[in-house]
């Protein structure tokens, strides 16, 4: 259903980076497409649903903080993983 492929080599920022905002935040969405679409299928799965608000709430700081920190690569994040601010 999701047709986005996130490569997350593409947001490391060197080559042994795990745990950057931008890593973790295409990690977040990669997770968020997969419990969307779980929850197209499975409508009455609350314990899934309030699994992905706590992801969304997670992405939203980690967003706000890339945004503060550094809006160019917060643009380039917003632009690449086609989220909509």
């Amino acid at each position: 259903m999701s047709e986005l492929s996130i490569n997350l080599s593409d947001f490391k920022v060197h080559e042994t980076d795990t745990g950057s905002s931008s890593v973790q935040i295409a990690r977040l969405t990669e997770r968020i497409n997969h419990l969307t679409d779980h929850l197209s299928i499975h409508k009455k799965d609350v314990s899934s649903r309030r699994g992905l608000l706590m992801l969304v709430a997670q992405r939203r700081k980690l967003l706000d903080y890339t945004k503060r920190t550094d809006e160019e690569r917060y643009n380039g994040l917003l632009k690449s993983l086609e989220l909509r601010r």
